[in-house]
């Protein structure tokens, strides 16, 4: 092995903290969302458009970042979003309007998803060097990073500490932990499949959409639960909004520990059954909360929706990331770009339908959507999601 190139074990250490950064960032400013919106001015209708702004600049990085991680590999690619991420993180206070605002808003998303492409692609050339899987404990990372901003934020916020002085100190804080973990994650040319250049702006091909759907219905579930399952505790329940709360951190929780325990169960199970499983799990749980609107079961309901769909994106990357003669970077970028259609189209979805029915009728398609995993879970029996050693035992 070269000198210059990581051990696996300290270049699975590093990617594990490039997924912990990108939650962590991310949470930072959604913590401070509320001292922005004051900042401005801005109304309920006008803030759900600025931070439109993030979900664009998501979709529009989603189609270059496959073809940018093939010219310049997953390694350069994953420094390159952390650094800019840490880099627009403390303007994101100074904008002095909403245009503006809109503006960084977009390019942060941009870096935010380029990143998180790229990082998936490392932690599928992980997984392939180590011959086990390890990618839902990368996810699982993420959200922990994401618990660790939003409490930086809340203490900020508590300590009366502004959001351009807090924006900075995270910033640097994270700005020197990137370069310092850059020299750990894989070089490019540790990837086989990546056999040149390609092109820069790519749509998903056609060989994507089936694990693409699986991404897509799970991050309906996701989104569905991260908008509405507060609201359908306050409205359908009738609990206060400090109870309200409680949906999403159900849901939350066991999102977390399931993406802890999610690479044992993949080593053991048939990915594709887990997934199958999760579905199942999902859609029995949310009906559960539809049919039995008190409080107690709507929270095991919500709890059930994070255990069950806690590792299908993990996986769904995975196998992506393993499609023979495709780039791990453009596999992923595909599903990703179907899957967070998903995430953007159905809280808006619900939200119609539950205008013209009700709230209970309207999550009756995420139930719907997540029980359809039960077939939609064959994708992963077509790609090889088993990563295969292809180092020899302690290089």
């Amino acid at each position: 092995m070269n000198s210059q190139t990581p051990s696996i074990q300290t270049a699975r250490w590093a990617v594990l903290a490039m997924f912990f950064i990108n939650g962590a960032l991310f949470a930072n400013w959604v913590a401070r969302i509320p001292q922005i919106q004051a900042k401005l001015a801005l109304s309920e209708g006008e803030l759900g458009l600025v931070l439109l702004g993030i979900a664009v600049g998501v979709l529009v990085a989603l189609s270059l970042a496959g073809g940018l991680i093939a010219r310049y590999g997953s390694r350069a690619v994953t420094t390159a979003g952390a650094l800019l991420l840490c880099l627009l993180l403390p303007p994101l206070a100074l904008m002095p309007n909403a245009v503006t605002l809109w503006l960084n808003l977009f390019v942060f998303g941009a870096a935010m998803s380029t990143m998180d492409v790229a990082m998936n692609a490392q932690g599928v050339d992980v997984e392939r060097r180590l011959g086990q899987a390890v990618m839902s404990s990368f996810h699982a990372a993420f959200s922990i990073g994401g618990f660790v901003g939003a409490g930086i934020g809340a203490a900020m916020a508590t300590f009366s500490i502004g959001p351009l002085l807090h924006f900075a100190t995270v910033a640097i804080g994270f700005l020197a932990l990137t370069g310092l973990l850059s020299r750990w994650l894989l070089p490019r040319e540790s990837d086989p499949h990546t056999d040149g250049p390609g092109a820069v702006f790519q749509l998903p091909p056609r060989i994507l959409w089936p694990l693409g759907a699986v991404a897509f219905c799970a991050a309906i579930g996701e989104g569905s639960m991260a908008d509405w399952s507060g609201v359908y505790l306050k409205s359908v329940v009738g609990t206060g909004a400090g109870a309200a709360a409680f949906g999403f951190a159900a849901f939350s929780l066991t999102m977390t520990l399931g993406r802890l325990l999610g690479d044992n169960l993949t080593m053991r199970f048939e990915p594709a059954r887990l997934v199958q499983s999760g579905g199942i799990l999902a859609a029995v749980g949310l009906t559960l909360a539809i049919i039995q609107p008190q409080l107690v079961p709507s929270l095991l309901g919500f709890a059930a929706v994070g255990a069950g769909m806690s590792i299908v994106v993990p996986l769904a990357f995975s196998a992506a990331g393993n499609i023979p003669g495709l780039p791990s970077g453009v596999g992923i970028a595909g599903v990703a770009t179907i899957g967070y259609a998903g995430f953007l189209a159905g809280p808006p979805l619900i939200g119609l339908v539950a205008e013209l029915t009700s709230l209970r009728v309207a999550l009756l398609l995420v139930v719907a959507l997540t029980g359809s995993l039960m077939f939609t879970s064959q994708a992963l029996r077509a790609q090889r999601t088993r990563p295969a050693p292809v180092l020899a035992a302690g290089d």
